[in-house]
C-alpha cells in the first residue's frame, strides 16, 4: 500500500512538474509596437521593442499642453524560468515587480512594496487595444488607474 501512494504521489508530482513551463520573454512579444494613449495629447505615447536578448525593452511619454510631464523607461526580463518588470519612472528610483500571473494575452506584475503601485498589468484586448493598469493600496485604500491605448504606427 505504502509503495503505491508513493507511486501516484510521483505520479502527479511528475505530471504536475512537466506542466509548468518557465515563462519566456515570447509570451509577451504582444506587447511590441507602439501605442497611443486614448484621449490623450498627442506624443501621449507607449513603445515596446521587439523581445531580443532575453528581454524587451519599453518607454513611455505623457504630454499635456505641449509639454512632456512624465516619462518612463520599462523593461521585462526573463530571470530564471519567470520575468520580472522593471521601471525607471521619470527619474525616480526604479522599481522591480515580480511575475504574478500571465496568460495568453495577460500579465500582471507584483511587488508588495508600501508605495503605490504594488501591480503592474498589461492586456491585450480583443479589440486590439491594450489596457495598462497600475493598482494597489494609496493609504489603506485599493486604488486602480487605467492605461488604454490604441495602436499605432511606429513611422509617423
Amino acid at each position: 500500500m505504502r509503495l503505491k501512494l508513493m507511486a501516484v504521489a510521483g505520479a502527479i508530482l511528475l505530471s504536475a512538474n512537466t506542466s509548468w513551463a518557465a515563462n519566456s520573454i515570447q509570451d509577451v512579444q504582444w506587447l511590441q509596437g507602439c501605442w497611443q494613449a486614448a484621449g490623450a495629447e498627442a506624443g501621449s505615447e507607449e513603445h515596446w521593442l521587439a523581445p531580443a536578448g532575453g528581454s524587451i525593452l519599453g518607454m513611455g511619454r505623457t504630454v499635456r499642453k505641449s509639454k512632456t510631464v512624465a516619462w518612463e523607461f520599462m523593461r521585462i526580463q526573463e530571470n530564471a524560468d519567470s520575468l520580472v518588470f522593471t521601471a525607471l519612472p521619470s527619474g525616480k528610483p526604479e522599481a522591480s515587480f515580480q511575475l504574478l500571473s500571465l496568460d495568453k494575452q495577460r500579465v500582471v506584475f507584483e511587488n508588495p512594496r508600501p508605495e503605490f503601485p504594488q501591480r503592474v498589468i498589461y492586456q491585450l484586448n480583443a479589440d486590439g487595444s491594450l489596457l495598462g493598469r497600475i493598482e494597489g493600496k494609496m493609504k489603506d485604500q485599493e486604488k486602480g488607474i487605467d492605461f488604454l491605448m490604441q495602436k499605432i504606427s511606429c513611422n509617423k
